[in-house]
């Protein structure tokens, strides 16, 4: 009789409330060109170290201050990233936590946002660049992984980033 290894137990998906304490907590003083190249460079060593497959873009304000494209990557990822990022600039929220507000109410983002689905997409992966008194300025995004991955590694960053 030959033994199976156990099935690893998936990670629990994050709660609308645990998904928004991640957005009260990750909050930055300012948000400078440099503060992008350096949290991107973080996102893309870490990226690297895990052999992860993804594309990594930082915007403030309408501009790209960063982009990057590991190995494995393919020009898809650019499109995701772009309809990511939109569903932040729109909602001002990380674009996971708008598609769990929609699976929250029993329905799902493409079903009831009445927006074009090839324009917005609310999969995890992109996330606001929030700068005290000031507001949402921008968006980090990772596409490459499975979205809630996606998500994970941009928080992840952003918490070692703003951690010093």
């Amino acid at each position: 009789m030959s033994q199976s290894s156990p099935t690893p137990t998936p990670e629990p998906v994050p709660s609308v409330e645990e998904l928004q304490e991640q957005e009260r907590r990750l909050v930055f003083r300012r948000f400078t060109h440099d503060d992008a190249w350096a949290l991107g460079s973080l996102l893309v060593e870490m990226a690297r170290e895990r052999r992860a497959p993804v594309a990594v873009d930082i915007h403030r304000a309408g501009q790209q201050l960063f982009h990057a494209a590991l190995p494995g990557s393919t020009p898809d990822n650019g499109a995701w990233i772009a309809r990511k990022r939109r569903v932040v600039e729109r909602y001002g929220a990380a674009s996971y936590l708008v598609g769990a507000r929609f699976r929250a109410k029993g329905t799902t983002f493409e079903d009831s946002s009445r927006l074009d689905p090839d324009t917005y997409a609310a999969h995890g992966g992109s996330f606001p660049v929030h700068v005290e008194n000031v507001g949402v300025v921008g968006a980090v995004t990772v596409s490459g992984l499975p979205q809630l991955e996606d998500h994970r590694l941009v928080v992840e960053a952003l918490e070692r980033f703003l951690t010093g």
